[in-house]
C-alpha cells in the first residue's frame, strides 16, 4: 500500500503519515487558520491532497471497515473505541484473543495512547466469558 501511495504522489504519503494540512497564517508567534478567501494556489494543492488521502484510504476498505470509520475523526478514536469494548469471541481461544488485545494495544502506543499494566489486566478479565470466572 506504501508504494502504491508514493507513486501517486508521495507528498500524499506524507499527508497520510504526517496528518492533514491545513492552511495557516503566522499572526504574532501563533498560527491561525486561514479563511476561506485568504487561500491561494499552494493552500488548495494542499487541501486537495488532503482530499485525495482520506479517498485513497476509504477506497482502500471494505464496506464494514469503512462504516465503521467515517464518521470518526482519527485511527486513536477508533482503536480506543475497539479497547474499550473488546471481548473474547465465541469459540476464540485464549491465546488468539491475546493477540488480537495485543494488536489495538500496540497500534495505540504507536499513537501516542498508554495503558497503564492495571488497566490492560482489568480489560482482560472484564471480557472473559462467564466460565472463565473463579469458582
Amino acid at each position: 500500500m506504501t508504494i502504491f501511495i508514493q507513486s501517486l504522489d508521495y507528498q500524499l504519503w506524507n499527508i497520510i503519515t504526517n496528518g492533514p494540512e491545513i492552511p495557516t497564517n503566522i499572526v504574532d508567534g501563533q498560527r491561525i487558520l486561514k479563511m476561506n478567501n485568504e487561500y491561494n494556489d499552494h493552500d488548495y494543492k494542499l487541501l486537495q491532497l488532503n482530499g485525495k488521502a482520506k479517498h485513497v484510504i476509504f477506497c482502500a476498505l471494505s464496506p464494514s471497515e469503512f462504516n465503521r470509520v467515517s464518521s470518526l475523526d482519527s485511527a486513536k478514536k477508533m482503536l480506543v473505541h475497539d479497547y474499550e469494548l473488546f471481548a473474547m469471541l465465541e469459540n476464540e481461544n485464549i491465546s488468539s484473543m491475546y493477540a488480537r488485545f495485543n494488536d489495538i494495544i500496540n497500534a495505540l502506543k504507536g499513537l501516542g495512547k498508554v495503558y497503564t499494566n492495571h488497566e490492560l489486566m482489568s480489560n482482560i478479565l472484564r471480557c472473559l466469558p462467564k466460565f472463565w470466572e473463579p469458582k
